[in-house]
């Protein structure tokens, strides 16, 4: 296979191709701040101390979002929730408003502060996140799982946007490998954490608090996890500024793209073939990211016999070492693709990955020796990283500045909606409506896992293809 040397893509003036479909152009007057000038470099220091808080915000999102999945039983108990339905409030509740709430506020991203934007949503979700340990029943626990997913909405697009503004294409790879394993240390930390404060509240029923009265344990700890974000919010507002915007798109005219809706759809349209098969490939491979995340700890509490204090131990430590190695390593491998001419770098990064993941993602739920299990779990946990930072990568690589927040958060809306909101359900409804046992657990996560892996593999080898073309029509490629 031929490698096609890639330009720097953070060029100021980004030319549209007579084929391309029409985009709508921003006169001088509406916009002064578009001219372009040379931009003083961020020291390095500071570049990273951007990727890390913001990392830091990714952690405490995914404790968040993640803490609910080992408290599995005491939740259903106390709310008197099915499978699907817990699956809902995992799934569902979260995907929704994390999908859609997404595309307005990209749109914002694209345009106003990304820094304030951010803060902002950093705020919402860890109020969310406390309101879930006031909740009753399920609708209460469901809108405030709304609110944790429309909060969290926030993070992902704007950061995107500000990190392919901070650093140059050879070194993206790396920034969105570190911001990725926030997404994983948050994870085991949810299953530590949340472990630990189980364990130390096993033999306690109920705790009284001022005010709010008498609440359950994991209702506790809702309230201990979420209060964090609240710090963290005024932590970035005070110390990081908002960079400038590079590598914005010019049309035949000389005049800036607008960052707009239609324009961000144009885009799209102008490059069909190669979002499908990045957004549909994927989103199944992220599918199977969630099936693991969600399922894995019933799986081993229902078959093992193992109580939620020691799955949140053991789970804790394989995310913390498997999946923070794996997102690192992806993205070292993307970097590494990329300087030896590779267009495609990041498709391709998803391919080896996901093409790695299938097996041991399937077979770990099929062996009867725990330990092996657990072996299986961690491979599978390590390429299970791979499609946030490329996924990250590969649109922010093609995609124009002013654009990026809302190619992003497109992509966010098909993902959740596939991975979360239809992934961690099919695994209930399988279980609950085919097996009708809910010991039969880890056989649905092998079937979700099959069907998602071979589907993302079609696509994401396909994607190679039509990738490179289109890096070849956008001019980032000699």
């Amino acid at each position: 296979m031929m490698n096609d040397k890639s330009l720097d893509i953070d060029n100021t003036k980004r030319n549209i191709q007579p084929q391309s479909l029409s985009f709508e152009p921003i006169l001088p007057t509406e916009q002064p701040q578009i001219q372009q000038h040379p931009a003083s470099p961020e020291k390095s220091t500071y570049q990273w101390y951007v990727v890390i808080i913001c990392m830091v915000a990714y952690i405490l999102s995914f404790v968040d979002r993640q803490i609910l999945s080992l408290m599995i039983e005491p939740i259903k108990h106390d709310l008197m929730l099915s499978d699907t339905q817990f699956s809902l409030l995992q799934g569902l509740a979260f995907s929704l408003f994390y999908a859609f709430m997404g595309l307005p506020i990209a749109a914002l991203a694209d345009k106003k502060s990304r820094i304030k934007i951010i803060s902002i949503g950093i705020a919402f979700w860890s109020l969310a996140t406390a309101a879930c340990g006031l909740s009753k029943n399920f609708i209460q626990m469901f809108l405030a799982r709304l609110g944790v997913g429309a909060g969290e909405a926030a993070l992902s697009p704007a950061f995107y946007s500000i990190v392919a503004d901070l650093f140059p294409k050879e070194k993206l790879g790396r920034a969105l490998g570190v911001f990725a394993i926030g997404a994983f240390i948050g994870s085991g930390l949810a299953f530590l954490i949340g472990g630990y404060v189980i364990g130390l509240l096993k033999d306690i029923n109920f705790v009284i608090l001022p005010i709010i009265g008498e609440i359950k344990t994991w209702q506790l700890t809702f309230m201990i996890v979420g209060l964090p974000g609240v710090l963290l919010a005024l932590l970035m507002v005070l110390t990081v500024r908002e960079p400038q915007r590079k590598g914005l798109k010019v049309g035949h005219d000389g005049l800036v793209v607008k960052a707009s809706f239609k324009n961000s759809v144009a885009f799209i349209k102008t490059h069909k073939k190669t979002f499908f098969c990045h957004f549909i490939g994927f989103s199944f491979y992220t599918m199977i990211l969630y099936s693991l995340l969600g399922w894995a700890p019933a799986y081993y509490m229902r078959h093992f016999g193992l109580d939620a204090s020691q799955t949140g131990y053991i789970l804790g430590i394989i995310i913390l070492v498997a999946n923070t190695a794996g997102a690192l390593f992806c993205g070292w491998l993307i970097d590494f693709f990329s300087k030896r001419g590779y267009s495609d770098a990041a498709i391709r990064t998803g391919l080896i990955g996901c093409t790695a993941l299938v097996i041991p993602s399937v077979l770990f739920t099929q062996v009867d020796n725990m330990h092996l299990s657990f072996a299986l779990l961690f491979v599978a946990m390590f390429f299970s990283t791979f499609p946030i930072p490329a996924s990250a990568a590969a649109t922010q690589i093609l995609t124009p500045n002013q654009l990026r927040a809302q190619v992003s958060a497109k992509f966010l809306l098909i993902s959740n909606l596939i991975a979360l909101g239809v992934g961690t359900t099919a695994v209930a409804l399988i279980t609950d409506k085919y097996f009708q046992n809910t010991l039969m657990v880890g056989n649905s996560i092998s079937i979700v896992n099959s069907i998602a892996g071979v589907i993302a593999i079609f696509l994401l080898y396909k994607g190679c293809k039509f990738y490179k073309e289109s890096m070849e029509t956008e001019k980032l490629v000699d």
